[in-house]
């Protein structure tokens, strides 16, 4: 059998202008050892009726039980069974209920004697979340009810107990209606009595001060533990605020910890603070004094409720700064801003009025504040030894305006300052990234320097050395010799030229020295001048084949002449150093936008991996190691093209399916576009 209606609901029916109070467990717990002492020390046999919530809570007191049992036999303890309680009849009568019942969160004592009476009816109160650590701090548990001296309460009160035991243990009938005639013959006219008593506008409480029985010494007790659990409480939510902040500010530690990207910081440090402060909406951006704008990429938005509208999302958006007068503000003063109600505040809706600097009021802030129904607004500013990093904001969105407590200030400004050190770790980080991966491709660049020189140098100087000595120290050496002598000396200097060329003309481009001289060509004649140069620098028999697929309509592009042969001849000059002679080379164009021709220049030779493709416009870049090479080179050409390609604003590129599947590389040229064209567009528009 369950019932659901609470004992203290029925008894402020029935009794209407009773007024319930508030007392902590450890009160409860002092009034009910003193209702029982009182039964121990009396020599009275009265009515008692004790309701626990739980078998445990009753364990706890059962030996008192027992022997205010063997004092009075009407004794009547309730419960709800865990292990072992049931209801019986042996030291005195038990009374099992379910736990679903509404006993179960409740707390009742009734004592009622021939010259005293006492009578507490309680019910359980929820314990808000501030209040309970490690499941539950159980002398913060608090409960509302009636506790008094008052006959005609306790006799009511004894009554809806007396029925409930009945319907829970029927067999006891015969006793409970002894118990009633006994203890209860007046408790008819409850009602009349107390609406002709004295004192009905008191309170409880005041009735038991005013009751002949009540004891002084346990009202001066219940109220000295009722001002000191008052105490304890705020103790616990101080502790507890002073809890989250610090659990807050850990999580956020630990992500730094975790990961030094700005990105999951900040993502880290909305959501976290979201959260725990329980704001509509939480946003973090990066931002610096003098930005008009920035764009929202990390934000916590609460969750809804039922019956709660759906919160307008600002991630992705730009949001306004320069004007922006509440930015402005934290960026003049450093200091966090707080605007309690945006319908009230000048700042935001001044439009017919002046704000204390004379200002109108911001539409950009009112029309914020319109967009994404911000109520009440928090600003802090992220900083690092007075630079301003970004900034925090905190809108809370209901229809009431929300103030902040200072604990929360102080909790946000501390995640402000920890984000700030954060991010400055963060960027440290980064540039110390940066700058490892510049000394290791310079110390790649050293290698290689010092590889391919000692190579490319020492060869070509080796064998000028031989041919030299040879003609020196051999007079009788016949004329055939020594001009082959002659032409290795000379073809070895002018490989040693060109080494030394290439590192100029690097240099040259890289350091921006080199004066462009930019001229409307034909891309045809470019082609022409870079192919009869490959042929004149290799022989048929050392070369692919070599052919040009040129539309003979293309327009006239814009580049600088020589250094565009200069590119092609490298790059048709690169696909034959890496092409059998039985391969093939080949030019071809695209057109790309109507603004840009792409040239490709494709081979069948030695293919490149893909994931060296970036790899191969490195300066010294060398595929097969700079002292393991077939073919010849300092590993600067391509470089140099893409220097040259980036100095008309073009761009450079390679693509390759692998090892031996050939090569293509790409380039583009801008068009000129001529006054006829620019006409013909002018005619299409109209």
């Amino acid at each position: 059998m369950i019932i659901t209606t609470s004992v203290l609901q029925s008894l402020l029916q029935a009794i209407p202008i009773l007024r319930s109070q508030v007392y902590f467990k450890s009160s409860l717990t002092a009034l009910s050892h003193a209702m029982e002492d009182q039964v121990l020390a009396g020599s009275e046999q009265p009515l008692v009726i004790a309701s626990f919530q739980r078998e445990r809570f009753y364990r706890q007191e059962a030996h008192r039980y027992r022997r205010i049992a063997q004092q009075t036999p009407q004794v009547y303890v309730l419960a709800a069974p865990e292990t072992e309680f049931k209801s019986s009849s042996d030291y005195h009568e038990t009374v099992a209920f379910e736990p679903n019942d509404a006993l179960s969160q409740e707390w009742h004592l009734v004592v009622i004697g021939q010259s005293y009476t006492n009578c507490l009816i309680c019910q359980e109160r929820p314990t808000p979340i501030l209040e309970v650590t490690n499941g539950e701090i159980d002398s913060s548990r608090r409960f509302e009810g009636i506790w008094t001296f008052d006959r005609t309460v306790s006799q009511k009160a004894a009554e809806i107990l007396l029925n409930r035991i009945q319907i829970y243990r029927p067999e006891l009938a015969a006793k409970i209606e002894q118990a009633k005639s006994q203890y209860l013959d007046d408790s008819l006219v409850v009602s009349a009595r107390l609406t002709q008593n004295s004192t009905s506008n008191l309170s409880p409480l005041d009735q038991t001060q005013s009751s002949p029985n009540s004891d002084p010494f346990v009202q001066r007790l219940v109220t000295y533990l009722q001002a000191g659990q008052y105490k304890l409480l705020k103790a616990y939510r101080s502790i507890a605020a002073q809890g989250k902040k610090e659990s807050l500010i850990n999580s956020i530690s630990n992500a730094i910890r975790r990961s030094l990207d700005p990105n999951a910081i900040l993502e880290v440090a909305v959501q976290e603070l979201g959260k725990a402060l329980e704001a509509s909406r939480c946003l973090i951006y990066r931002c610096k004094g003098t930005d008009t704008t920035t764009i929202i990429n990390h934000e916590f938005l609460k969750p809804l409720s039922k019956g709660d509208q759906p919160l307008v999302p600002t991630l992705g958006k730009i949001w306004p700064l320069q004007d922006n007068c509440l930015f402005q503000e934290v960026v003049q003063s450093g200091e966090p801003i707080y605007v309690e109600d945006t319908q009230t505040d000048p700042r935001i809706n001044g439009t017919n009025s002046k704000n204390k600097t004379g200002n109108p009021g911001s539409k950009t802030l009112h029309n914020l504040v319109q967009e994404f129904a911000i109520r009440s607004w928090l600003k802090v500013p992220v900083l690092y030894q007075g630079q301003l990093l970004g900034m925090l904001d905190l809108h809370h969105c209901g229809s009431e305006p929300y103030q902040w407590e200072k604990d929360e200030l102080a909790l946000v400004d501390a995640i402000a300052t920890q984000v700030g050190v954060a991010l400055i770790q963060a960027e440290a980080y980064a540039n110390l990234e940066d700058l490892n991966q510049q000394l290791e491709a310079l110390d790649r660049t050293r290698s290689n320097l010092v590889a391919i020189t000692g190579h490319e140098l020492r060869t070509p100087l080796s064998t000028i050395q031989v041919c030299l000595e040879s003609l020196a120290s051999e007079p009788d050496m016949s004329l055939e010799l020594r001009q082959v002598m002659l032409n290795t000396a000379l073809a070895d200097a002018e490989r040693m030229r060109k080494l030394i060329q290439d590192f100029l003309t690097l240099s040259r481009l890289e350091s921006g020295r080199v004066e462009w001289h930019p001229e409307s060509l034909s891309l045809r004649e470019c082609i022409d001048l870079a192919l009869s140069n490959v042929c004149a620098r290799r022989s048929e028999d050392e070369r692919p084949s070599l052919s040009a697929q040129v539309p003979d309509n293309l327009p006239l592009v814009k580049a600088d002449g020589e250094w565009l042969v200069e590119t092609l001849a490298r790059l048709l000059d690169n696909a034959c150093k890496f092409t059998s002679p039985q391969g093939e080379v080949k030019i071809s164009i695209q057109t790309l936008d109507n603004s840009m021709i792409v040239v490709i220049i494709e081979d069948s030779g030695r293919g490149i991996e893909p994931n060296r493709l970036e790899a191969v416009f490195d300066r010294f870049y060398q595929e097969e190691g700079a002292l393991r090479r077939t073919t010849g080179g300092t590993g600067l050409g391509l470089a140099i093209c893409r220097q040259i390609v980036k100095g008309w604003g073009g761009k450079i590129w390679a693509n390759s399916a692998g090892k031996d599947q050939g090569s293509q590389f790409y380039f583009t040229v801008p068009i000129i576009q001529t006054p006829k064209s620019k006409h013909s567009k002018a005619r299409r528009k109209r």
